[in-house]
């Protein structure tokens, strides 16, 4: 009865190990799955301006903590307008991307008009359900003379 006993903690052991090993790949792969949604929507909508094809990625709310953007697709719909009228040329090159759970987080070198030097953005998403729901972000010009010399990126 002894060797059951062992063979059943054994069992359970190892039912444990795999029951762990698939949550936290599953859990790996929903982070994945977020950035690469988040991906899509900054290259659909910041770089090709097509909000209707960046919006695919968002949920049924978005909140926006950019004082100076609107919430809602809407208030998205306008920025992509403005930045497709006054800055048709833009484009905004993501440095690296980190994921931690519901949340993506972009470095990102953003040029609005070809031969200057842009701005150095941290850009962060919180999605639900594989879907954007929230955006932050953080904006700094890249200054002609820097104090140091080290880059933005």
């Amino acid at each position: 009865m002894h060797l059951i006993f062992r063979s059943a903690a054994t069992i359970a052991a190892l039912a444990l190990f795999v029951l762990s090993a698939h949550v936290s790949a599953s859990a790996g792969d929903a982070q994945e799955a977020n950035r690469k949604a988040v991906l899509a929507f900054y290259e659909k909508g910041l770089n090709q301006k097509d909000a209707d094809a960046a919006l695919a990625y968002v949920g049924d709310r978005y909140v926006q903590h950019n004082p100076n953007a609107a919430d809602g697709p809407e208030g998205f719909r306008k920025f992509i307008g403005f930045l497709r009228e006054k800055f048709p040329n833009s484009h905004s090159e993501i440095k690296r991307s980190f994921v931690d759970g519901d949340y993506v987080i972009l470095h990102v070198h953003a040029v609005r008009e070809p031969g200057t030097r842009g701005n150095a953005i941290v850009d962060i998403f919180k999605l639900e359900n594989g879907k954007i729901v929230e955006h932050w972000d953080v904006v700094q010009p890249i200054p002609e003379t820097p104090a140091n010399n080290n880059t933005m990126f």
